[in-house]
């Protein structure tokens, strides 16, 4: 008798023991899936469609500070810049601040190494999802807005092939201008290896998104820098991968590299396709602007 009490205690020790064991294992899991769950609610309700920026090379985060003064002041608009540089150890420091209850606030992201050359392309393409994945955690937005200037371009490409798996977060434009899919190769015929690359991967790309591919015309045949060619071999890429693919030619004084995105042309388009979502406003004064040759 004495026997059969002592095995039943123990017996309900045991019980006792994993009861506790299995209470403390399900803690954690507890609050990962609350926090989830809150995380993933608060994107869900989020009203906020950043647009999120990359400069080109030896360009700062500073580089689109003229062209957002410039969108403010000509459509009485209000968006407030945060801007972001990421360090060559992965730390990020910050200027800017974004306004509470604005909806289409912009995020620019540069480098400390913004040096050219696929290897550091590369690199700051690395380093830019750690500051993607900083704002995305932070502001919690479902949908966004991107623009790249020259290798920007090639940034957000290598991040939506290699990086980009958030199957809740969603990038409805994107917009490139003068992005050398093909360094100064001008033959599109002739790949390099950074083009063979980005094909490979192609499949990665989102096929919900719209894509804008501008390219410069000043000389003809280029913008002074990147051959028309080298833009163009961005369909490889995108076309029939992306929802819509456009390719959009910019000609006239500011057609050069450096200077697209001050012409009024580039600002008209930035408007409407990335701000205003592709929606025609015929109060707009994009509407005013003569048309531009597209494919």
């Amino acid at each position: 008798m004495h026997t059969r009490t002592l095995r039943k205690n123990k017996n309900f020790k045991y019980l006792i023991a994993m009861l506790l064991f299995f209470i403390i294992l399900g803690i954690p899991s507890y609050i990962w899936t609350r926090k989830n769950v809150t995380t993933l609610a608060g994107r869900y309700n989020s009203p906020m469609t950043p647009i999120i920026m990359i400069p080109g090379s030896s360009a700062s985060a500073n580089r689109f500070d003229d062209l957002v003064k410039t969108i403010n002041n000509k459509y009485g608009e209000h968006h407030s810049i945060l801007k972001l540089t990421v360090h060559t150890d992965d730390s990020i420091t910050y200027s800017g601040k974004i306004r509470a209850n604005d909806t289409q606030p912009f995020f620019v992201v540069g480098f400390q190494n913004n040096e050219d050359g696929y290897s550091n392309i590369k690199k700051q393409a690395r380093w830019f999802n750690i500051a993607f994945n900083a704002i995305k955690k932070r502001y919690r937005f479902n949908s966004f807005n991107a623009l790249g200037h020259s290798n920007g371009g090639l940034i957000w490409t290598m991040f939506l092939e290699n990086d980009f798996n958030d199957s809740n977060l969603n990038i409805n434009q994107l917009l490139t201008v003068g992005t050398p899919y093909n360094f100064e190769e001008k033959n599109t015929s002739n790949h390099t290896q950074m083009l063979n690359d980005l094909i490979k991967k192609r499949d990665k790309i989102p096929n919900n998104m719209t894509y804008y591919s501008i390219a410069g015309t000043q000389l003809y045949s280029d913008d002074g820098i990147v051959p028309l060619g080298s833009v163009d071999a961005g369909k490889y890429i995108y076309e029939s991968q992306a929802k819509h693919y456009t390719l959009i030619t910019l000609t006239g004084n500011k057609a050069q590299h450096s200077d697209m995105i001050a012409s009024n042309q580039f600002i008209t388009i930035f408007h409407q396709y990335i701000i205003g979502n592709g929606v025609y406003n015929p109060n707009s004064p994009d509407s005013k602007q003569s048309a531009i040759a597209s494919q």
